[in-house]
């Protein structure tokens, strides 16, 4: 595995680089700062909030490129790279039938904050460890009314690939939709994937697919993973994301990206 080439690293959040307990190693932001002295970019693609990923890599936010939303967003620092939102009517045609589904969280999220109208106290614990930004409202088709949204997030305590899915499949040609973990699902437009925001990093760098490396665990992974000639499957990721990827590395536990990193690292010292 020729790693010389490498100018950009990316890796998706949860699953990924963020261990079962929601944390990032010392160890990652100590190699961050040797990506740095060899001229090798860090971008984090998650499906959680901006703002949620920009905390957890807190000592290095304004110095990385920050994929949010599934793509929805695209962000270096306060400049904002790309934006897609939702259409409002899309917003307000779905919401009823979420509704309907026994079990489903939604969660509206917009570019500064995110609505839920769940009343779930143990959903809106459990949620906020990945919206930071929040509103409790009465009615999420009135936020809807006025509020751009980049994306709906639905939440299934058991399984939003069995329970969630199913129920909204047949309208898969109106809006993308995407399972991003056990418990969840995420409506965007066809446009919002971080695979496209990733190209969209690409350009403004200069940088090829031969020249970035991605990691990822899960569905909404897929697009960005086809970026990259360098795509690591983590241990623990869906067997779908296996298949795709061209490498495996250990687990999200097992600092799988980080036993990847410090290899990149060996091989610009050479």
């Amino acid at each position: 595995m020729n790693l010389e080439k490498i100018k950009l690293v990316v890796t998706d959040m949860d699953g990924t680089l963020l261990n079962s307990k929601n944390e990032v190693s010392s160890h990652f932001f100590k190699l961050f700062q040797k990506l740095k002295e060899k001229n090798i970019h860090f971008c984090a693609a998650s499906g959680r909030q901006y703002n949620s990923i920009v905390d957890k890599l807190a000592p290095i936010k304004n110095e990385i490129y920050v994929i949010a939303e599934n793509g929805a967003i695209a962000k270096k620092g306060n400049e904002t790279l790309l934006l897609n939102s939702l259409d409002a009517q899309k917003i307000i045609n779905i919401i009823p039938v979420l509704r309907k589904i026994n079990g489903a969280n939604m969660v509206l999220c917009s570019q500064d904050a995110a609505y839920i109208e769940s009343k779930d106290a143990r959903f809106i614990d459990l949620f906020q460890e990945y919206y930071y930004s929040y509103q409790a409202v009465d009615d999420l088709i009135e936020i809807a009314k006025t509020t751009p949204i980049l994306k709906i997030a639905v939440f299934h305590f058991n399984s939003s690939e069995a329970f969630i899915y199913p129920e909204i499949k047949h309208l898969k040609n109106k809006y993308l939709l995407k399972v991003s973990g056990q418990n969840w699902l995420d409506i965007s437009t066809d446009k919002a994937n971080k695979g496209n925001a990733l190209r969209e990093v690409q350009k403004i760098l200069n940088v090829t697919k031969k020249e970035t490396m991605v990691f990822g665990d899960y569905h909404n992974d897929i697009e960005m993973l086809k970026e990259a000639d360098f795509s690591f499957a983590m241990e623990n990721a869906h067997k779908d994301i296996k298949e795709i990827a061209n490498f495996e590395t250990k687990s999200n536990n097992d600092f799988g990206v980080e036993n990847v990193l410090e290899k990149l690292i060996e091989s610009k010292i050479k």
